[in-house]
C-alpha cells in the first residue's frame, strides 16, 4: 500500500491544475457508485446518488474535454435503473463485465455472450450460491448476466463470515473468479475487473489522466491498475493504494461540483 493518501484540498488543488492543462485532456472522470456517488443502503434498491451529485454530473457532462463513467459490481440493468446521469456517461456494470453508454433514447449496450460451458457454471453457480443462503437469514443471492452474488449486509456477523467462507471456497471449487467485497462474495465466469475495464475505456478515449474514486474493496484493483499521474481516490476509512482520501460520498460530490466550477474558468 501507499504512505496515508493526501486528503481533499490537495486532491482540489490536482484537479484544478488538470482542468487548466489542455495536455491532460479529455480527462476521464470514472466513480465508483454504492459508497462514492450513493451513501450505503441496507436495502441496495434503495441507493441514490446524492442530488447535489446528480446536478454536479450534469455540469461535468456540458464541458469539452471531460468523460464521464460511472464503474459498479452492480449488474447493468440495477445500474442502468438507479444511476441518474446524463446522456453521454458510460456505465461499466458487473466490475467490467457489461459495459453501456447512456444517450437520450436509452442504453447503447455491449452485448455479453457465454459460451455453453460458461453458461452452464453459471447456472451450477446460481443452485449451490442458493444452498449457501438458504437457512441463513440476512442472506441473499443475485444473478447477474456472468455471475452470482452471495451478499450478507443483512446477517448478524457470525452469520455472514460463514457464508461469506462458503461462497469463497464453491468458487475455488468451481474453478470461479472470485470478487471478495464489503459483505458480498461474487463468483463470475467471465473474468473481469475494474482496472482492466477502465483501462480500455481510457485507451478507447484517448484519456491522458483518469480520476477514478472508489470506497470498496474490488476498487483497489482500479487504483492498482492506474498509473502515478492518475488520480485515485478512497472514499472512507480503510488501507489503499490510491494516492487521496476523501471522507465520504458527500465529500466526493463536493469535488466534482468544485471541479464543474473550475473546469472553464
Amino acid at each position: 500500500m501507499n504512505a496515508e493518501p493526501r486528503d481533499a484540498r490537495a486532491l482540489t488543488d490536482r484537479l484544478h491544475a488538470l482542468a487548466a492543462d489542455a495536455d491532460a485532456h479529455p480527462l476521464l472522470v470514472a466513480l465508483d457508485f454504492d459508497g462514492t456517488l450513493a451513501p450505503l443502503q441496507d436495502d441496495p434498491s434503495a441507493s441514490r446518488i446524492l442530488p447535489a451529485g446528480v446536478d454536479a454530473l450534469a455540469t461535468l457532462a456540458g464541458h469539452a474535454g471531460l468523460e464521464l463513467a460511472l464503474v459498479s459490481g452492480r449488474s447493468m440493468a440495477d445500474l442502468q435503473a438507479l444511476a441518474q446521469v446524463p446522456a453521454g456517461t458510460f456505465l461499466i456494470g458487473s466490475h467490467g463485465a457489461e459495459r453501456a453508454r447512456v444517450t437520450t433514447f436509452g442504453l447503447d449496450r455491449d452485448v455479453v455472450e457465454l459460451t455453453h460451458a460458461q453458461a452452464d457454471r453459471l447456472a451450477a453457480l446460481g443452485a449451490r450460491a442458493a444452498a449457501v443462503a438458504r437457512g441463513r437469514d440476512g442472506v441473499w443471492v443475485e444473478t447477474k448476466p456472468t455471475a452470482v452474488v452471495v451478499h450478507t449486509r443483512l446477517a448478524e456477523p457470525d452469520v455472514g463470515a460463514e457464508a461469506e467462507a462458503q461462497a469463497l471456497a464453491l468458487g475455488t471449487e468451481l474453478g470461479c473468479g472470485t470478487l471478495h467485497g464489503k459483505d458480498v462474495v461474487e463468483l463470475t465466469v467471465l473474468p473481469a475487473d475494474k482496472g482492466t475495464a477502465l483501462q480500455a475505456l481510457r485507451g478507447e478515449l484517448g484519456a491522458p489522466v483518469v480520476l477514478y474514486a472508489g470506497d470498496d474493496v474490488t476498487d483497489e484493483h482500479a487504483f492498482a491498475a492506474l498509473g502515478a499521474t492518475d488520480v485515485t481516490v478512497k472514499v472512507g476509512a480503510g488501507q489503499t493504494a490510491a494516492a487521496y482520501r476523501v471522507g465520504s460520498p458527500d465529500a466526493v460530490v463536493a469535488v466534482l461540483a468544485d471541479l464543474a466550477a473550475t473546469w472553464d474558468r
